[in-house]
């Protein structure tokens, strides 16, 4: 039976699966998981796959692991939905790699025998000095980039297209896709992985800045629907155990934790 480790957000930044911090890993096989709750990053440059994506990826690849990840609001969605799909324990998956898998919205997957519904994507909270269209807008962000080069002023805006896309929000579709998959579940899987929570956990925790959305609550009507599970898993936030969290829900961010029955 394989052994399955879930993380927060890494911004294509996969520091902390290197050997010298997830040491764990020496004793890992492909059968064994990591699972990256959103904002995965590693597919991010709207004009293809750089070099040092590139390296990345590969690194990953390589690792004895196998990776997977929901989606968050810092991909890009056009190139991560270009990847070829493929049937992967029960769900959807992008291939980005044979062993670095996107898992899609909506699907369930059954790991080491357990069942995992994942719904990725969340609104962006990041961009206090815009969302700016990169025709219209074009000498604002010049003028912005001028800004944060040469005065290293901390300016936070994205850019339609290049750094923000309509995308981090689910589809009708995609909203049906994970309703039909849990009907066919009986509306009971062991663990749900997400990027972002529950609304109404969201307005429990007090946790400002973060607006509803249409999928923050889609997930309180799932809940309403009667969704059961052992426990919610969740990125976004960037907090570990510094909060605490309703019994049953965990948000991740820097820490690796392994899933335990």
């Amino acid at each position: 039976m394989g052994r399955i480790f879930l993380t927060g957000d890494c911004h294509g930044e996969f520091e902390k699966l290197k050997r010298k911090r997830f040491f764990v890993q020496k004793s890992l096989t492909k059968e064994d998981y990591v699972i990256i709750l959103g904002d995965f990053g590693g597919v991010w440059d709207y004009r293809g796959e750089t070099g040092e994506e590139r390296n990345s990826l590969d690194w990953l690849e390589a690792r004895p692991f196998t990776t997977l990840f929901v989606d968050g609001n810092h991909e890009c969605f056009p190139r991560l939905e270009a990847y070829e799909e493929a049937e992967f324990c029960g769900g959807r998956v992008h291939v980005v790699r044979p062993s670095v898998l996107h898992l899609m919205r909506g699907e369930i997957f059954t790991l080491c025998g357990k069942k995992f519904f994942a719904f990725g994507g969340a609104s962006s909270h990041d961009m206090p000095d815009g969302l700016l269209d990169p025709e219209k807008d074009a000498r604002e962000i010049r003028r912005l980039r001028r800004l944060q080069r040469e005065l290293y002023l901390n300016i936070r805006f994205r850019v339609i297209g290049r750094t923000w896309w309509e995308r981090e929000l689910p589809s009708a579709a995609e909203l049906a896709n994970g309703v039909d998959h849990l009907e066919a579940n009986d509306w009971c899987v062991d663990y749900v992985l997400s990027h972002c929570a529950p609304q109404s956990i969201v307005d429990q925790m007090r946790i400002e800045g973060y607006e509803p959305d249409c999928l923050t609550r889609y997930f309180d009507t799932l809940l309403a629907n009667g969704l059961q599970f052992r426990r919610w898993y969740f990125g976004h936030y960037n907090e570990d155990a510094a909060r605490l969290w309703p019994d049953g829900y965990r948000c991740l961010d820097e820490e690796i934790i392994e899933l335990r029955a």
